[in-house]
């Protein structure tokens, strides 16, 4: 039988052809057979207008004069409508001219078939199939509709490339537009053939990539009257989620409605691939109009002029010379080789009985895919045009090797109808997608393009004022499982969805990262964060430093009391044989004077950032220097009551004391004692510096460390009260001799001022207990220097005449007169 002059047209080089121009074809079969395809009932109209894209853009490059000049280009051209057609037509087109068998060689290198290429098929599910067996031969094969992600796979596919995204990116619009609003718990239904499995398998790994969950996912049966497409639908219906993605071919898409309109699902969002987003076998549903809103992705916008009159002139010729089908395809083809007219050999896969009866025009989708068809046929002519030397020279019609051409057409660019035709590593095109969306007056269907999808970057570009949702007030639909938590908040899941969670706010000193919205991280030592926080803040390292105002009245003060010292030695000095210095101790003076001085010398190690030789050298000189300045204190306090007192009631005692040089023993053995108390501590606890992290939040306590420093403390607190008991017992002595009063408000103010400072190291951390410290000290060494010292100063200066012998002695006879009288 005579194939249809429409199939197969002669010419220098063949370009074969797979579309589907009727319903697949789902016969069980007891036989493997070959499908008739003109036996269906249905006819494919976007098949159609596919086939006829490939004959137009044939006859556009025979009548060009700048592409393949002097070269005419055939095409067989092959009705797929099922596995077994597929399969047929795949081998036809390898066998060699004038021969219906593919011979099995060990080396394909010189191997001619009868065509140079392949454009086709449509589904991915019979692509896979196709470009298996043509990669034994490289033979070129460019689909115009086939997305599945693992036809880039180059290791299994090395000769297949096509003119329509691959599914990966397909599948990465989708996401895009699922963030840009925010839904997260969504529905996904598929397919069941490579197409919708293949595809479902990558979306689910993508969106598990970006915080989308999944409440359902399904595979659409391929019996519409299979009672589980119903279950399938109500299970759907009964997850709350408003977002369905379904990932499907035309057929089943149709399938998969018409159920959603039966079960009178409204108000919902359907986002389509670009396989049934524009087919109108599902917008012509009766009733799809109030399922809600459609979002789908297409191929870009394109023109084709021409194709609507190459169309019509060529169904009006051929309304009068129908072609029939023999009966038998597959006795047809055991003719072998035995037939010398190739064309018998072809059945009724390359014959459409009815095709003339399609009058209706290419739709938009149908126009916008025809273009990949159009530009897969001019990337194959552009190969062979530089395969054949016809850039410099008249082409050469030389024999042509598919695996020749597979490299020259790896490496085409060109512009067409405005747009870039080229192809990647993987043999995908460096196009995107557009977004559409559907658009209803009445129960009038249309379109309005939303917006663009281009890889590289991935970006998504939408037109959100263009939006029309099939909803309340025209309202973005929400689908999620929670709410959204608001910044610093973090996730705690319920259940086993991740998208289903409660919001728990970060507590201080932690923060929320962008990259773990599941837990919150604790913040830097050195850094702090408030509650509900995203970051961290540096602390401020805080110490007393030397500019600070309180440290500037410190030092002011801490200097006048040295200079008042200081006045005080060179005072002492120049009435040295005075009755008033002699009392109050004569050269032992400037012992107790040059303590206080080095213990006020001490105060400035408090100040500035602390050092380790600051820390460990401040205390320990304070606290000796102190000692030393009480032990001297109480010895003459001591030496007064023994003279005046104890010497008539034991005189052995006071000999003793004498003549063993008791003064010097008692303050050598009390500087002993702090000197020991000291090292100890330096040796098992010793003052360093020290960073407090745990007081404040925000901000780095740096101060020494001092936490033993109360035993010093304690000690010379002990030897006040010995200096306080002693001097009150010589609380009846001469006036000149009586220390009691100016000893006894002395070390007041020491115990005042070290109960104070207790109760402040207890209750308050932070840079003003250094000052706190530093004012107790310079407050106790001022007592002692105001309560002992002053007063001589005062009476050597401006009470010259008590500073007399005569005077002293006077006042020593009216002791011994009172005591006389008692």
């Amino acid at each position: 039988m005579e194939p249809s002059s429409k199939f197969r047209m002669d010419g220098d080089y063949t370009i074969a052809g797979f579309f589907r121009l009727h319903s697949y074809s789902t016969t069980v079969k007891s036989r493997p057979e070959v499908d008739i395809c003109d036996k269906a009932v249905s006819v494919n109209s976007h098949g159609y207008h596919l086939f006829q894209a490939m004959r137009f853009a044939i006859e556009k490059i025979n009548n060009s004069s700048s592409i393949l000049p002097n070269v005419t280009l055939g095409y067989e051209i092959y009705n797929i409508c099922s596995e077994s057609a597929n399969m047929y037509a795949t081998l036809s087109i390898l066998a060699q001219s004038r021969q219906h068998h593919v011979e099995v060689l060990s080396n394909f290198t010189h191997y001619q078939p009868k065509a140079v290429a392949l454009i086709g098929p449509d589904s991915s599910h019979f692509t896979l199939t196709t470009a298996a067996i043509l990669s034994i031969l490289l033979m070129p094969e460019i689909s115009y509709e086939a997305s599945s992600e693992m036809l880039s796979l180059k290791r299994a596919y090395p000769s297949f490339l096509r003119t329509i995204p691959s599914d990966r990116l397909q599948v990465e619009a989708i996401v895009l537009l699922l963030q840009e609003f925010r839904w997260n718990w969504i529905a996904m239904v598929g397919s069941d053939d490579a197409y919708g499995r293949n595809g479902l398998k990558t979306l689910q790994e993508v969106v598990a990539k970006h915080d989308i969950c999944a409440a359902y996912q399904g595979i659409i049966p391929t019996n519409p009257s299979s009672p589980e497409l119903k279950e399938m639908v109500r299970v759907l219906v009964g997850t709350g989620v408003n977002v369905t993605v379904v990932f499907s071919n035309a057929d089943s898409a149709k399938d998969f409605f018409v159920m959603v309109v039966q079960e009178n699902v409204t108000e919902k969002v359907w986002l389509g691939t670009e396989a049934w987003s524009l087919a109108s076998a599902v917008w012509s549903i009766p009733g799809i109009h109030r399922i809600g809103t459609v979002i789908g992705l297409s191929v870009k916008q394109a023109k084709l002029p021409g194709l609507e009159e190459f169309e019509s002139a060529h169904v009006n010729s051929e309304k009068s010379n129908v072609a029939t089908c023999a009966p038998d395809l597959g006795a047809e083809g055991r003719g072998g080789g035995s037939s010398s007219n190739e064309s018998t050999s072809q059945g009724c896969n390359q014959i459409c009985t009815r095709c003339h009866s399609l009058t209706s025009a290419p739709q938009t989708f149908d126009i916008w895919t025809s273009f990949n068809v159009y530009s897969a046929v001019f990337a194959v002519a552009h190969g062979l045009h530089h395969l054949l030397g016809c850039c410099s020279r008249a082409c050469s019609k030389d024999k042509v090797y598919p695996w020749q051409l597979l490299e020259k057409i790896k490496q085409v660019n060109f512009t067409l109808q405005k747009s870039q035709v080229l192809f990647d590593a993987n043999g995908d095109p460096l196009t995107g997608y557009d977004l559409v969306m559907w658009k209803w007056t009445g129960q009038t269907w249309s379109f309005d393009v939303i917006g663009s999808f281009l890889q590289k970057p991935d970006r998504l570009n939408l037109d959100r004022d263009g939006l029309l949702w099939l909803t309340k007030d025209n309202q973005v639909p929400v689908s999620a499982c929670s709410k959204v938590c608001v910044k610093g908040e973090k996730r705690m899941q319920v259940g086993l969805p991740q998208c289903c969670f409660d919001c728990m706010a970060c507590p201080a000193g932690t923060f929320l990262n962008s990259s773990d919205l599941y837990n919150c991280q604790p913040c830097g030592t050195d850094q702090w964060a408030p509650v509900r926080s995203e970051i961290c803040f540096n602390r401020t390292l805080e110490f007393l430093s030397w500019a600070d105002p309180v440290s500037w009245a410190l030092l002011t003060a801490i200097t006048l009391l040295l200079l008042l010292l200081a006045g005080t030695i060179a005072l002492f000095a120049q009435n040295l044989t005075t009755p008033v210095v002699k009392s109050a101790g004569g050269r032992m003076c400037f012992l107790m004077l040059g303590c206080l001085i080095c213990a006020c010398c001490s105060l400035y190690c408090y100040f500035g950032e602390p050092t380790w030789h600051m820390c460990l050298l401040r205390l320990p000189i304070f606290s000796i220097s102190f000692t030393i300045c009480l032990s001297c204190i109480a010895t003459r306090a001591f030496q007064v009551v023994c003279i005046f007192k104890l010497a008539s009631k034991w005189p052995a005692f006071y000999r003793a004391w004498v003549r063993h040089n008791g003064p010097n023993l008692f303050i050598g053995a009390c500087t002993a004692t702090q000197v020991v108390i000291c090292l100890v501590l330096l040796c098992t606890n010793p003052s360093v510096p020290r960073k407090d992290y745990e007081t404040f939040a925000t901000l780095i306590i740096f101060q020494c460390s001092e936490d033993a420093a109360v035993w010093g403390l304690l000690y010379n607190t002990l030897l006040g009260i010995c200096c306080f008991v002693i001097s009150y017992m010589g609380k009846d002595l001469p006036e000149n001799y009586n220390e009691a009063k100016c000893i006894t408000c002395s070390l007041l103010i020491n115990f005042v001022c070290f109960i104070c400072f207790l109760a402040t190291y207890v209750f308050y951390q932070g840079k003003y207990l250094v000052a706190i410290t530093v004012l107790s000290n310079l407050t106790t060494l001022s007592g002692i220097f105001g309560g002992y010292f002053l007063p001589k100063g005062y009476i050597i200066l401006f009470r010259v005449e008590l500073n007399t012998t005569e005077h002293f002695q006077m006042s020593i006879q009216s002791y011994t007169r009172k005591r006389s009288s008692d």
